[in-house]
C-alpha cells in the first residue's frame, strides 16, 4: 500500500495541482489530506473544489475551522504582533472570498481519522490528537508526550509545514509538511508517501516544483501582506 498524505495547502491551487500530478506519477494507491485547505494564498474555492472533485479523504485543519465557522482567529501561534495582524487580514480575506457552500464543507470535515492498513493502525490528525492546532515539531517535548500515550502504529500530522518522520520505539510519527506554504527553506511543495507492508513501514518525502512566483504575485495583486508572498518565494517564515 502506497499512501500519499498531503496537508496545509493554504489556498495554493498551483502547488496542489502540481502535487496531485506528482502523486499520480508515483502511483500512490490512495490520498489523505490533513486539512488547512484555505488561508494565505488566493484560491480557496479552487482548492476546495479540487479536493471535493477528486474525492480526497480530508480532515479539518485549524484554518478550515476558522473559515468554515467564521471565527475571529485562525488558531495559529504568532508571538509577533505584526504576524498576528497579518494572520487576521488573511483570515478575514479568506472568509470573505470562500463560498457559503465551501464554508459548509469545511465546517463539516471530521477532526481526526483512523484506518487499518495491512495490519497497521494509522491515525491522522492536523495538529495532534490533543489539539487541532498543537505543533508536534521534530524532537519536541510535545511530540514525546503524544507518542508516549499513542496506542497505534503510525501517527500522521501536519500544521508545522516541515516534513519529517521519527520512530518512538515500535511507533512512528510522520509529519506530512506543507503543499502550499512550506517552511523548509525551499519554495518547492512537499508531501509524503507512506509505504505500508505487514513487516515494514517506510516514508518518502517528496518535493515538487511548481510556479511559485505566479502564486506569490497573485497574493500581492490581491493586496494581501507581502510577507505571505515572500514565504511562498523562499520557504522561509
Amino acid at each position: 500500500m502506497r499512501l500519499a498524505v498531503i496537508t496545509d495547502i493554504h489556498s495554493n491551487i498551483l502547488a496542489l495541482n502540481a502535487v496531485l500530478k506528482n502523486i499520480h506519477e508515483h502511483q500512490a494507491d490512495s490520498i489523505v489530506c490533513l486539512g488547512d485547505l484555505v488561508g494565505y494564498c488566493t484560491s480557496p474555492n479552487e482548492v476546495i473544489d479540487t479536493i471535493r472533485e477528486n474525492k480526497i479523504l480530508t480532515i479539518m485543519g485549524n484554518y478550515d475551522e476558522a473559515v468554515g465557522k467564521e471565527l475571529m482567529v485562525c488558531g495559529c501561534d504568532y508571538p509577533d504582533p505584526k504576524d498576528m495582524e497579518n494572520a487576521g487580514l488573511s483570515l478575514n480575506w479568506s472568509i470573505d472570498n470562500t463560498t457559503e457552500e465551501n464554508k459548509e464543507f469545511l465546517r463539516n470535515l471530521p477532526g481526526q481519522l483512523r484506518m487499518d492498513c495491512n495490519g497497521k493502525s494509522i491515525s491522522f490528525v492536523h495538529g495532534s490528537p490533543r489539539l487541532i492546532n498543537e505543533y508536534l515539531k521534530e524532537n519536541s517535548k510535545e511530540a514525546e508526550e503524544v507518542m508516549k500515550d499513542f496506542s497505534g502504529d503510525v501517527l500522521v500530522c501536519g500544521h508545522t509545514h516541515k516534513p519529517y518522520y521519527k520512530s518512538f520505539g515500535d511507533k512512528l510519527l510522520v509529519n506530512a509538511g506543507s503543499v502550499g506554504k512550506p517552511k523548509t527553506g525551499s519554495p518547492k511543495a512537499n508531501y509524503v508517501i507512506i509505504n505500508i507492508k505487514e513487516d515494514k513501514i517506510s516514508v518518502d518525502t517528496m518535493y515538487v516544483d511548481y510556479d511559485f512566483e505566479k502564486a506569490a504575485a497573485a497574493i500581492e495583486a490581491e493586496g494581501l501582506p507581502s510577507e505571505f508572498a515572500e514565504i511562498i518565494r523562499t520557504g522561509i517564515a
